[in-house]
């Protein structure tokens, strides 16, 4: 019995350090989305540095890059993931009309 414990055992403790890394990384996605939402929101109200720095607290670390299509303004954040998902890219953009409307 000790032979299959000594075997199993590391299988368990990859299997719940996988899914901890997972749900980090879900964190990671909407924290990216709502700093995108909240920075393109306030972009398009013409609020540039209120938009970034929103951004800054919601999701520390994360790269924005600002697009105007047109009457929309978008807003692209990305993060590197974390943990075991360190080299997964995570990218998120959220838009909202421009010009305050």
């Amino acid at each position: 019995m000790s032979v299959e414990f000594a075997v199993v055992l590391p299988v368990v403790a990859l299997v719940l350090t996988s899914l901890v890394a997972a749900v980090l990384v879900v964190d990671t996605l909407g924290r990216l989305e709502l700093a995108a939402i909240t920075a393109a929101r306030a972009i398009g109200r013409g609020d540039d540095d209120a938009g970034r720095s929103a951004a800054a607290r919601i999701a520390p670390g994360a790269s924005l890059t600002v697009r105007h299509d047109g009457d929309v303004v978008c807003v692209d954040a990305g993060r590197g993931g974390t943990g075991p998902f360190a080299a997964v890219p995570l990218r998120v953009t959220g838009c909202a009309a421009g010009g305050g409307r």
